[in-house]
């Protein structure tokens, strides 16, 4: 994975250094507006400092507190899940579903018929969204879902039917600008999200230069800046062709590897962001030797979050994960790539390993 910072960006973030404005201002609000209309359907956008400041302030909002069960997801960055430690969460982690590694529906119906969860929390891994079955039966539970879409800009359906969704601006996310995020909520929680990702401070009546101001709950520094807003202004107006080139890729992958013995490609949603391109692999150490010798990247990104110490105590059966632990690796997908570098890839692959 590379950055992409889209023309026009230097520009951008030139316009932003020569303003009154480099902290939190015109920028963010502005992004804001243009996020809400052109990703989330109109709903309420907050900027936050990043995807993992967003959802700890969804976990707040949802009230979630030491002891109370959250079902969540087991494959994943931890970043989704360590947030859930700050509140003293009780961890039960769902496992994955083989033909995509998000969350499987009918280990979570399982989970809800033991004991009912303060939240269920998903991750559309690698950009493909969760299976409709998963909101199905959160609703039929009455348990609100928290949508992680850091991995999952530009893919269609996502952070509609979630309470609160969360959006990652990493830097090497479809619209990175070093680090941010934003937090789809609820239109009737803005107020409070507003005063929480800035020290619990109503800014704008301090702004507006009433200085006698009480403080009534905790808040963050969690504010994002307007240099930051700037780059994602720009990343908004290019993501539809960045769709595009990403999916183009995608296919060609599908096209060359579909019909090979030993690989399998995990994201084939016709929906997804295809941000990762995930494969389930036979031999997966000779593969990585193969495709290493030809100058060509490999990853595993993510790990199985139960295997980490500070989740230790959460550790349960999870038989779909340990059947695919040895064999999931992401393969080049990026913006600096062309359909010339994915067929060589391919071909490479093509010639055994």
């Amino acid at each position: 994975m590379t950055p992409y910072v889209p023309s026009g960006t230097a520009e951008a973030v030139s316009d932003v250094l020569r303003s009154r404005w480099i902290g939190q201002g015109p920028r963010v609000e502005e992004f804001e507006e243009k996020f809400s209309r052109q990703i989330v359907g109109g709903r309420r956008s907050i900027a936050v400092g990043s995807c993992t400041d967003a959802l700890h302030l969804a976990y707040l909002l949802s009230d979630i507190c030491p002891g109370d069960d959250v079902i969540a997801p087991l494959f994943t960055c931890t970043a989704t899940n360590i947030p859930l430690l700050y509140s003293g969460a009780r961890v039960r982690f769902c496992d994955v579903e083989p033909n995509s590694l998000n969350m499987d529906p009918a280990h979570l119906k399982r989970l809800l018929w033991e004991r009912k969860p303060k939240a269920i929390v998903v991750v559309h891994y690698g950009g493909a969204p969760v299976s409709r079955v998963i909101f199905d039966l959160a609703q039929e539970a009455s348990v609100p879902v928290i949508e992680d879409c850091a991995q999952a800009l530009g893919a269609k359906g996502i952070a509609q039917r979630g309470r609160f969704a969360c959006f990652s601006f990493q830097a090497v996310k479809h619209i990175g600008c070093g680090d941010g995020g934003m937090l789809v909520l609820p239109d009737h929680l803005k107020d409070i999200a507003k005063r929480q990702r800035w020290f619990g401070i109503d800014r704008e009546a301090k702004l507006k230069g009433i200085w006698e101001n009480d403080i009534t709950e905790i808040g963050f520094k969690y504010q994002l800046n307007d240099i930051a807003a700037a780059m994602c202004l720009q990343g908004l107006y290019h993501l539809d062709d960045q769709m595009k080139h990403r999916r183009r890729l995608r296919g060609t992958y599908m096209s060359a590897l579909s019909d090979m013995d030993g690989i399998r490609l995990v994201d084939t949603d016709r929906d997804s962001a295809c941000w990762l391109l995930t494969v389930l692999v036979e031999r997966r150490e000779d593969f990585r030797r193969k495709l290493a010798a030809e100058g060509i990247e490999t990853d595993q990104v993510h790990y199985r979050n139960d295997r980490y110490t500070i989740f230790e105590k959460f550790r349960d059966e999870f038989p779909n994960m340990d059947a695919v632990d040895g064999k999931y690796l992401v393969l080049p997908l990026h913006m600096g790539m062309d359909g010339d570098d994915v067929r060589r890839i391919c071909g490479v692959i093509r010639s055994g390993w």
